[in-house]
């Protein structure tokens, strides 16, 4: 990364959850930063050097800029009347049916907003609705506001954020452009302006066409299971094409979880309800997703017909590998349908050896030898890269029956060969 010397600002970073503490670690390299959040848990553990969540090279970052005194936390929203820029981190929370909190968001902003000196830019990373920028700017008058969208990874944000291709960044205000290029200058990457509607919309859009993308492929994967097809070999002869290109979105296997697609597929659905736009493709994405949420359960429950009471091994639980959380986790929604169904569930993840009090029904296993053993199945649920490490021919062989459910094709290498193995893949019949 070039680093583009510059002279530092004074940034107040508002929520400190995963875009928050990653915001404020890495930011800390080039400005003073000071992290602000209400979670009083949360902010203990920041001025330790303790991510609230697992991902790899936070916790040293952390350490880093606390080391240098150019970072510091806290839960008083005071620390902001001192900031050159409030940058609005909150990772805004969704309902079961992915539908933004927004109440929450605005709640934690008026505590902050009327603390700041007048002229004070705010910008808006959290993923909030088209129009936020300018229901803010009448709210608050005196403060200017700009929107430039997240555009993290869990597992893989510092290298997202630090080395980023590209920074949209939409304001109408000529003082709010001069402060965030020069917030944002040290990361070395072309800015592209608009107008804040515009940049609200770019995420909105972006996540829904990844969103349609995985959504597409996984149709055209449950038309190939049932014709003979390769979804896999398909999606290759899609991006071979030009047109398409090899870095599309177009690799079959699970859903799409997690709530941070489906958040801006429901909101754009949302907001043709409510501007009275007829929308067809759009809320069809998260149909066509919701859908093929059921395709592992469909499996399993195909391949234990006759048995009895049904072991399954379910190996991994995190929301996606790198990271601890839970939240949204589609292998979290699998044990639970599994469990509901009757079937014996045995979990296992390499980061989460206890069970916190919202997944204390989650039966959770030392080891995946462990969760294997004598199990009738076993499924691949999180990517985690040591999985493809373990010793497949012995844990298989311990198994009431070798069959492995691996919509990704994870370990699909690995088992080939291994003697009576089932092994069933999204895509493939």
């Amino acid at each position: 990364m070039t680093l583009h010397p510059v002279a530092m600002l004074n940034v107040t970073i508002l929520g400190l959850w995963h875009l928050g503490s990653v915001t404020a670690a890495c930011m800390a390299r080039h400005h003073r930063v000071t992290g602000l959040d209400f979670d009083e848990a949360v902010v203990a553990g920041l001025r330790a050097g303790h991510a609230p969540l697992r991902e790899p090279g936070l916790d040293a970052l952390l350490k880093a800029g606390l080391g240098t005194g150019r970072l510091a936390f806290s839960t008083e929203p005071s620390v902001a009347g001192t900031a050159d820029i409030l940058w609005i981190c909150y990772d805004t929370p969704v309902d079961a049916d992915d539908r933004s909190d927004l109440e929450w968001i605005h709640v934690r902003l008026a505590r902050v907003l009327p603390a700041l000196r007048p002229d004070t830019v705010v910008l808006v990373s959290s993923q909030l609705p088209v129009g936020t920028c300018a229901q803010l700017t009448r709210q608050y008058p005196t403060l200017h506001f700009a929107c430039s969208p997240e555009n993290l990874r869990l597992g893989k944000a510092i290298d997202a954020f630090e080395q980023p291709a590209r920074i949209v960044a939409g304001t109408s205000s000529t003082h709010s452009r001069a402060v965030v290029e020069k917030l944002l200058a040290p990361l070395g990457a072309p800015l592209v302006w608009m107008r804040p509607e515009s940049a609200e919309m770019v995420k909105h859009a972006l996540n829904s066409f990844l969103a349609l993308s995985v959504a597409f492929i996984n149709e055209i994967a449950t038309l190939s299971e049932a014709v003979g097809a390769d979804a896999r070999e398909v999606a290759e002869g899609l991006k071979s094409d030009p047109r398409i290109g090899p870095r599309a979105y177009l690799g079959p296997g699970g859903p799409f979880a997690g709530g941070t697609l489906a958040r801006d597929v429901v909101t754009l659905a949302e907001l043709g309800r409510t501007r009275d736009v007829p929308l067809t493709l759009i809320p069809a994405i998260k149909a066509s997703n919701d859908q093929h949420r059921g395709w592992a359960l469909r499996k399993l429950q195909s391949a234990l017909v006759g048995v009895p009471q049904p072991v399954v091994a379910v190996l991994g639980l995190a929301y996606t590998p790198g990271t601890s959380t839970l939240r949204r986790s589609a292998a979290v929604e699998l044990c639970r349908q599994l469990i509901a169904r009757g079937f014996e569930v045995r979990a296992f993840d390499p980061l989460i050896r206890t069970a916190d009090a919202e997944h204390h029904d989650l039966p959770l296993a030392a080891s995946a030898t462990e969760a294997v053993r004598d199990a009738h199945a076993a499924i691949i649920c999180t990517e985690w890269p040591e999985f493809r490490d373990y010793p497949w021919a012995a844990m298989l062989a311990s198994m009431a029956r070798p069959i492995v459910v691996d919509a990704n094709r994870m370990v699909e290498k690995v088992v080939a060969g291994c003697p009576g193995l089932l092994y069933i893949t999204v895509g493939r019949s």
